[in-house]
């Protein structure tokens, strides 16, 4: 049985009230990114010779048209003038060109490119001044950068403001994290697991749109798949009372809009709480309201 908050010895910051100091923290990265980068390519090759030495690691001696075009939208992201369109081109090439994802990561300066795009708009976030121009090259950025630092997402993550370019930022941030998890990669929970996407993917599931929040508690599910997840929520009073709550009210919020897919998702969550032993000591693994007509007519579409 979980005994008071008050008996563990490592009180943590409360989970419902996710820290907001990710723009200093995710800046500092930055900066020191790109000093990394800048040190390891001082008097290397250029973008171009870089890009071609990658091209004959690969075996691709002849490069057709599409490819140059998209080696010039390459080019155009290290040009202020010409990001915003060469990030639109390069986000609808995805998944035309496998190598892409190589290429921008060894092509010079382009990492800290798409880093400065997405730490530009943080002075927007609070008070809320976001465009949608600047959240669809924001989203357009995170979509090629995929998250090799999900640290730059979490200032999306933690606004509240329900306009349409907040949104769509809040959900182009959680795609990224939802890919990361989707390969059930052990690795990828245990970074997870040391920073706040937990508590930040609640709220999201509490006041988020019915997009939003199913791909939130889809994360939420991954981890708690994980072994190391389910015991790393299961550990304390406040994890485990903060994940059970924000699922409770969800099935409460269920009644009005009776939506299959995100009752599915909160059915998951909690059968697979109740495989921890604590867990089902502490309370019952699903809300009696879940025994109701339109749950089971919801579970059986």
């Amino acid at each position: 049985m979980y005994g008071q908050q008050h008996h563990y010895n490592h009180p943590e910051q409360s989970w419902m009230h996710p820290s907001s100091n990710y723009q200093h923290q995710a800046q500092q990265v930055a900066i020191n990114a790109a000093h990394q980068h800048h040190g390891r390519i001082q008097g290397g090759p250029t973008m171009g010779a870089s890009m071609g030495g990658h091209l004959q690691e690969t075996g691709i001696e002849t490069v057709t048209e599409d490819n140059r075009r998209t080696m010039a939208f390459v080019a155009d992201l290290l040009s202020e003038s010409s990001r915003e369109a060469a990030l639109l081109e390069l986000s609808k090439k995805r998944e035309q060109v496998p190598e892409l994802a190589m290429i921008l990561w060894h092509s010079f300066g382009v990492m800290t490119s798409l880093m400065q795009e997405i730490i530009s708009v943080y002075n927007l976030l609070n008070p809320s001044q976001l465009t949608a121009a600047a959240s669809n090259r924001v989203c357009n950025a995170l979509a090629l950068l995929q998250s090799h630092i999900p640290l730059f997402l979490y200032p999306f993550l933690n606004t509240t403001s329900k306009s349409r370019p907040f949104e769509y930022l809040r959900l182009t941030s959680l795609g990224v994290i939802g890919a990361l998890v989707k390969n059930d990669s052990t690795e990828v929970i245990n970074f997870l697991l040391t920073t706040e996407i937990i508590p930040l993917c609640l709220r999201i599931m509490e006041t988020g749109s019915e997009l939003s929040k199913t791909v939130a508690i889809f994360i939420v599910q991954k981890i708690l798949l994980d072994d190391n997840g389910l015991n790393y929520i299961c550990a304390t009073y406040e994890r485990f009372y903060a994940v059970g709550t924000v699922l409770s009210n969800m099935v409460a919020q269920l009644v009005e809009q009776q939506t299959a897919r995100l009752l599915k998702h909160v059915v998951r969550c909690f059968l697979r709480l109740s495989d921890n032993a604590r867990a089902r000591r502490s309370s019952p693994p699903m809300p009696s309201r879940t025994a109701s007509r339109c749950y089971i007519q919801l579970c059986a579409s």
